[in-house]
């Protein structure tokens, strides 16, 4: 049977299998530094309200796109951090794929001229997603932060427009 993928807006009601997705990448240690995922309003301060997207695999939502300013000084105003995480039974489908094409498109629309991926080294599969759409190493931060007291280094990652920030 063909699987459809679909990537629409995320709406409040899409939360609980985000989170549950969020969870499924803090357990790995390898997605992020957070040990806990937040709550709807937590995560909802902390992401710009455009650029949300979730991806729908035979209509259940297996992948999620988001994405974070990095600064509130108005000579950021178009520099981002993305968060991607596809559910464990979605990876190899194309599904972050779709997703982080679907968000770059937007971001663009939206006068984004910078996207920022912050990634642990060890996630190679993430790192070799992002270089697929032109994101290219800035260097690797190392001692970022602690993880389950261990400290780890992050790949910075960074992706600029070709058609917005040009002028």
């Amino acid at each position: 049977m063909k699987q459809n993928i679909t990537i629409s807006k995320m709406i409040s009601s899409d939360w609980d299998r985000v989170r549950e997705i969020f969870i499924e990448g803090i357990q790995t240690a390898n997605a992020t530094f957070r040990t806990e995922a937040p709550n709807w309003e937590d995560w909802d301060q902390g992401h710009l309200n455009i650029c949300r997207f979730v991806a729908k695999l035979d209509g259940e939502v297996v992948g999620w796109v988001a994405l974070s300013p990095v600064s509130t000084m108005v000579a950021y105003s178009g520099v981002v951090e993305v968060s991607i995480y596809i559910a464990s039974v979605a990876a190899g489908k194309g599904v972050g794929s779709q997703l982080l094409q679907q968000v770059i498109e937007s971001s663009e629309q939206n006068k984004i001229w910078t996207i920022q991926a912050l990634i642990f080294p060890e996630n190679i599969a993430s790192i070799n997603l992002h270089k697929k759409f032109g994101f290219g190493v800035v260097g690797t931060r190392k001692q970022m932060g602690r993880l389950n007291g261990v400290w780890r280094d992050v790949v910075l990652l960074e992706r600029r427009s070709d058609i917005v920030g040009v002028e």
